[in-house]
């Protein structure tokens, strides 16, 4: 991933904070030299690790263990910005953005049904009310199982861009987090904390 020192995270807690709020990610392997993708549900895990699941069905994961190396892939919140937001000329646009990479080693894992479980808790957990498995929705999960393939990612690598407009004077900044509280409050909620 390109990235410039000025659009970096400014902390750590950033870059997990953007993985935790934006957990569908991008799982990014090869399979005979080919790059394949899936667009699944990834969590942090114990500290240096990522888990996730995948569809039985889905043949990506078979390539695992012989090509280990994975990219994945954290994309937050993100939104054009019009040259009229600036209120001077020239202008031009641009699109801000934040997003995390991370590399590591792909490994399968047996427990799918705790990865399933953490990954429900983690995206009921903002709702309310949220909703809580009862015994049928377990059991539902076991019947499920066969068709779920887990694994965890040890991190090798992390990067991060945090482009939010950051690089403009303080008068023009303003106008762009304005708008992009009207048009787009997830942005300027990230803008508020980067």
């Amino acid at each position: 991933m390109w990235t410039s020192p000025r659009y970096a995270a400014t902390d750590p807690a950033h870059e997990e904070a953007l993985i935790r709020e934006n957990p569908f990610a991008l799982v990014v392997s090869t399979v005979d030299g080919v790059p394949v993708a899936t667009h699944t549900p990834v969590l942090l895990g114990e500290p240096g690790t990522l888990v996730g699941h995948l569809a039985r069905a889905n043949p990506q994961w078979r390539s695992f263990e012989s090509s280990p190396e994975v990219l994945v892939v954290f994309s937050g919140p993100h939104g054009y910005v019009s040259p009229t937001v600036y209120g001077t000329d020239p202008a031009v646009p641009t699109w801000d953005y934040a997003a995390v990479h991370v590399t590591g080693r792909v490994e399968l894992i047996d427990d799918a049904l705790e990865v399933v479980e953490r990954t429900v808790a983690a995206a009921e957990s903002p709702r309310s009310p949220s909703w809580e498995p009862t015994p049928a929705s377990r059991e539902r999960f076991r019947a499920l199982l066969p068709g779920v393939v887990a694994f965890r990612v040890r991190v090798r690598t992390r990067q991060s861009v945090f482009k939010l407009s950051q690089d403009i004077d303080a008068e023009r900044y303003a106008r762009v987090r304005a708008a992009a509280g009207a048009e787009n409050p997830r942005l300027a909620e990230l803008m508020d904390r980067s």
